[in-house]
């Protein structure tokens, strides 16, 4: 086996957590053990998942292996996005600038407001009824 130098990056939204790893290559991108394309069905979950790499041109230049558990799939691309994002900065200080100049490293920190006892949900009160 081949000894390879990983770089990691820890990624989070809502509910969702990614660790992604990096290290040069010829650019595949596993999430989960599956193809990119394949475990992100929406075109918009690729192009976000994959937004470090084009904003950084390193498209080819490093394999990606995620692994995502929570949430949905939005939350799910974005926390690789995070992830991704840090991991490149961590293998070239120098793309920090780039990433931070499009959001790629500021955590969305929005998650679901918890449920409080007497309403419906978070906010919402119950219906009132007269009769």
């Amino acid at each position: 086996m081949v000894d390879t130098k990983f770089i990691w990056g820890l990624g989070r939204r809502k509910s969702s957590v990614a660790r992604v790893r990096i290290h040069s290559g010829a650019g595949a991108f596993l999430v989960n053990g599956r193809p990119l394309d394949e475990y992100f069905r929406t075109l918009q979950g690729q192009v976000r998942a994959a937004a470090p790499l084009q904003a950084t041109e390193r498209a080819g230049a490093y394999d990606v292996i995620c692994n995502v558990r929570g949430g949905g799939p939005t939350g799910q691309a974005d926390a690789v996005r995070m992830g991704l994002s840090r991991a490149l900065k961590s293998a070239d200080p120098g793309l920090e600038g780039v990433l931070r100049e499009q959001s790629l490293l500021t955590r969305d920190s929005r998650m679901k407001e918890r449920k409080k006892y007497g309403r419906r949900g978070a906010r919402r009160g119950f219906q009132f009824s007269k009769r």
